[in-house]
């Protein structure tokens, strides 16, 4: 049984406009405290090797040079080498649980969510959910549960354009991913319940 979240007598917590600035701040600072900042390259102090003159300083009619591990030669150290930084970026709880609510809110508008009793795949093949999502004949489907069971988790992870996460781990990223939210009733309710104080 499937039925359209904004037929729902009361889903009163995802009726807010779409705030544009408020979600772009918030993904833009979800997508940078993501990043690891962890890339690193050599300067000329850190390469192995060079430690003697490659050659005397005057009377060969070349360069002067120092170390075989100037900037300058192959192998060298970099002049301006990476060094591991740090992106992230503060978020507030209430602009964060503002801005899922808002995209929430857009997405029943559209009629992008779909409520379904439950979920069940009774082995885990991928066939099985293939065929349940087509009866829902929704595309590049982002499915959120109460609890993730064994059998789905493996049923949907050779699904690339479909996304599986329980309520809890729901962001503003991995909703704005996906085209369309297959949602159980057990999962829609707790999540009114998680935002309902936040709005």
């Amino acid at each position: 049984m499937t039925q359209s979240v904004s037929s729902l007598a009361d889903n009163s917590v995802f009726v807010k406009p779409f705030n544009e600035a408020l979600v772009h701040q918030v993904v833009i600072a979800c997508l940078s405290n993501r990043r690891q900042g962890t890339h690193q390259q050599k300067t000329r102090a850190e390469v192995s090797g060079g430690g003697a003159k490659p050659w005397r300083q005057k009377g060969t009619g070349r360069a002067r040079a120092g170390t075989i591990r100037s900037p300058l030669w192959r192998h060298g150290g970099k002049t301006f080498a990476a060094r591991p930084g740090v992106y992230s970026q503060k978020i507030n709880k209430k602009m964060y649980t503002g801005a899922v609510i808002s995209i929430i809110s857009q997405l029943i508008r559209d009629n992008r969510i779909l409520l379904v009793e439950d979920i069940k795949i009774a082995e885990p093949k991928t066939k099985l959910l293939v065929n349940f999502l087509k009866k829902l004949n929704v595309n590049k489907p982002l499915i959120v549960v109460d609890k993730i069971d064994d059998n789905l988790a493996l049923a949907s992870r050779n699904l690339i354009e479909v996304g599986l996460t329980s309520f809890a781990g729901i962001d503003p990223v991995l909703l704005l991913s996906y085209e369309n939210v297959v949602i159980t009733k057990e999962a829609f309710e707790k999540l009114k319940e998680v935002y309902k104080y936040d709005e």
